[in-house]
């Protein structure tokens, strides 16, 4: 009798005389007959959790003949330890080799440009392209990530220049969108204020029309008072007539009384 300890996260492939019989969970196992047992027995481990692979760097020519190089990390976990060890001589070795000819058939048709700007597309790409073949040898992949993209001395520098211009260039742009803000803000306040302005004139200009209106009335209420007073009592008449006279007296007029007929005339000239 053999006893085997298979550890957490772990399964133990069992062999009989190199032959498979069943796949051990974690624990203690205990195998064969007690007495007189002449089977060999072999227990395969496997570890089932998460684990990641590094696909060093590859160099590669782009579509437009530049030479990169780039190394991807890649997450997998192992679905089925029978298919992983049975299927294939060794599904580490088999993992790197998929994603490297993967990430070479992207990279080669992708121009320098548009691997730049979307760095996450070969991710994707060589992801959903392995996760396939890797099924078939009980292998899920979970996600692969770009871990470093190089280029020759002389493209490096290049795009350190180009970078280095973007990121001027977004600084001005940023500074430009802050003055405009800044002026836009400047110039509601202004028109704010300018508004406020043409509101307190109207609102004067409003007072001082009613109150001329009311001036007015008023006026015309006491023109009417006093010709109504005239027609009831005639005296009042000869009485503002006089007062006229007086005035006009006052400012140096001359007058001349003169009778035609039977009436009395008077008139009067400014001397």
């Amino acid at each position: 009798m053999r006893t085997f300890t298979i550890p957490q996260s772990s399964v133990g492939l069992l062999y009989e005389d190199g032959v498979y019989t069943r796949t051990l969970p974690p624990g203690l196992h205990k195998v064969g007959e007690r007495y007189f047992d002449k089977k060999k027995y072999d227990v395969t481990q496997v570890d089932m959790r998460e684990r990641s692979l590094t696909i060093k760097g590859q160099e590669i020519l782009t579509k437009d003949k530049v030479a990169i190089r780039v190394s991807l990390l890649v997450y997998f976990r192992i679905r089925s330890a029978e298919d992983a060890i049975h299927n294939v001589a060794s599904y580490l070795d088999r993992i790197y080799e998929d994603v490297q000819l993967s990430a070479r058939r992207f990279l080669a048709s992708r121009q320098l440009d548009a691997i730049l700007s979307d760095r996450n597309e070969i991710s994707d790409t060589v992801r959903d392209e392995v996760k396939g073949a890797a099924a078939s040898y009980g292998v899920e992949i979970i996600r692969a990530d770009i871990k470093d993209l190089v280029f020759p001395g002389n493209l490096r520098e290049i795009m350190n220049r180009v970078l280095e211009t973007e990121r001027r260039a977004e600084a001005k742009l940023i500074e430009a969108r802050k003055e405009a803000e800044t002026q836009r803000i400047q110039g509601e306040a202004e028109n704010q204020e300018a508004l406020r302005k043409i509101e307190l004139l109207r609102k004067k200009v409003q007072a001082e029309n009613e109150v001329e209106r009311e001036r007015l009335a008023v006026q015309r209420e006491a023109q009417l008072r006093e010709a109504e007073a005239l027609r009831e009592h005639p005296e009042l008449l000869r009485l503002k007539q006089t007062e006229a006279l007086a005035a006009m007296a006052k400012a140096g007029a001359r007058f001349v009384v003169g009778l035609e007929g039977s009436n009395v005339g008077l008139s009067f000239e400014e001397l």
